[in-house]
């Protein structure tokens, strides 16, 4: 537990996959949330990503870093492409992907993490006037590719680690759907039975549990938490889907070889162009930097030279020789928001060899997620059945996070709850805002 000595106010960090975002205690049960320069304005939410490249002072050469909206800004602005790595967090249950080598210099996963973490505390020191060493840490219920308690486990410790390397000398963890709970019961007059959904970039997690002032005032006990539920996939796991049935098409995942054959009555190629696991890289956005090897470059090469449709496999390998992981993921958030909104909308992504445009009806989509969005449901059905708690008895939905706005997976809990009981809310900022209110109950002698 944190001490209640001179260690300031109460402070939450929510590193999530996609962005992050820090809350404070001003006292008095208000929370201020930390801003971080975005250009000529600020943001709230913090990009979880990390650029590298390499600057040259006279005679030596220096690996520069920079996290968050800087990290965007200077990889949009280079003409030489250095390394935009992204979705950390998701690679923290791996024990075969311990780092990458990056110019040369070995990087660990906690390495690179911590450098993230390193700017957001000093933005938190710089708003707040004073050092930052103690933080509540939001983890979801299952860390992304977690198939057992010591997977999460495992990587509950190497984030643990990479605050201790980014200058945090004593981290609590709290699960992310109870901080998110935290924040919606600042909300209340009234005590309710709530279940919380959580949707990060990687992660789906799910709490059923009592708040409200009267839960506060009596004291919080174990028994006012029914029970937590939780999956790895959220949003990447759609926006998989859309690069495999829109983008991957289009940069040769369903070429094939040219046939040499002689005979006419030899069947042609159906050897693919390409090998399969890497479009399955290319599907996990966040990977394509880690495509950007010797290795990769010989094989395209090779499969250019061997396909029916080479300017697809020309295309990918311009994708990915131009690091536009983060250019494709923006035409992908675009389509998802608009689907959010209308029936239809038009995917285009353009880069140096390939202009994709197509439309996308909300139910082809909607089609394409109908295995991600059954496990959500059998999720949230068994974090009922385990609680013993009819749907019926549930007082009010709270969902936060991206995915929240599919109407797909509103529909999820507006069909088991009904629609008047769903409701969302400061849906990139909620886990963070409970998060510092979780650190300040504690700190002042709850549970």
């Amino acid at each position: 537990m944190l001490s209640t000595d001179s260690i300031g106010p109460s402070l939450g960090i929510d590193f999530g996959t996609t962005n992050s975002s820090i809350a404070f205690t001003c006292g008095k049960g208000e929370v201020e949330l930390v801003s971080f320069p975005a250009g000529a304005a600020t943001t709230e939410s913090f990009r979880s990503v990390l650029y590298l490249e390499q600057q040259r002072h006279a005679s030596r050469t220096q690996i520069k870093g920079f996290s968050g909206p800087q990290a965007i800004e200077h990889y949009l602005r280079a003409e030489h492409k250095g390394r935009l790595i992204q979705s950390l967090k998701s690679y923290l249950t791996s024990r075969t992907l311990t780092g990458t080598e990056v110019f040369g210099r070995r990087y660990t996963i906690e390495d690179l993490i911590a450098r993230i973490l390193t700017d957001l505390r000093l933005s938190a020191e710089r708003q707040m006037g004073r050092p930052v060493r103690h933080a509540t840490v939001g983890r979801p219920v299952r860390f992304v590719g977690a198939e057992s308690v010591e997977d999460d486990e495992f990587a509950a410790q190497r984030l643990r680690q990479a605050f201790v390397h980014a200058g945090f000398e004593s981290v609590e963890f709290e699960l992310e759907p109870i901080a998110a709970a935290y924040a919606y019961e600042s909300t209340l007059d009234h005590d309710e039975l709530i279940v919380i959904g959580d949707f990060g970039g990687g992660t789906s997690d799910f709490s059923l549990l009592h708040v409200g002032p009267g839960v506060r005032a009596r004291g919080r006990t174990a028994k006012d938490l029914l029970g937590n539920s939780g999956l790895g996939l959220a949003g990447d796991s759609f926006d998989a889907r859309i690069v495999r049935k829109l983008v991957s098409p289009a940069l040769g995942s369903d070429s094939f070889e040219r046939s040499y054959a002689q005979a006419p009555d030899r069947p042609a190629s159906i050897i693919p162009a390409a090998p399969a696991w890497i479009y399955a890289n290319l599907e996990r956005w966040h990977y394509l930097s880690f495509l950007k090897t010797r290795n990769v470059a010989e094989i395209l090469k090779s499969a250019r030279a061997r396909a029916q449709e080479p300017e697809k496999i020309e295309a990918l390998i311009n994708l990915i020789e131009e690091d536009l992981g983060y250019q494709l993921h923006q035409a992908v958030q675009r389509l998802k928001v608009e689907l959010s909104h209308h029936e239809s909308a038009e995917f285009h992504f353009r880069d140096g060899s390939m202009d994709l445009v197509a439309t996308v009806e909300r139910k082809e989509f909607e089609g394409w997620i109908a295995e991600e969005l059954q496990s959500i449901e059998r999720c949230v059905d068994t974090l009922l059945a385990t609680s013993n708690i009819p749907a019926g008895e549930v007082d009010r939905v709270f969902l936060t996070g991206g995915t929240s706005f599919v109407p797909a997976v509103r529909r999820i809990f507006e069909s088991r709850f009904g629609a008047p009981r769903v409701r969302t809310g400061n849906e990139f900022t909620s886990v963070a805002r409970g998060l510092a209110l979780r650190a300040e109950e504690v700190r002042l002698g709850g549970h």
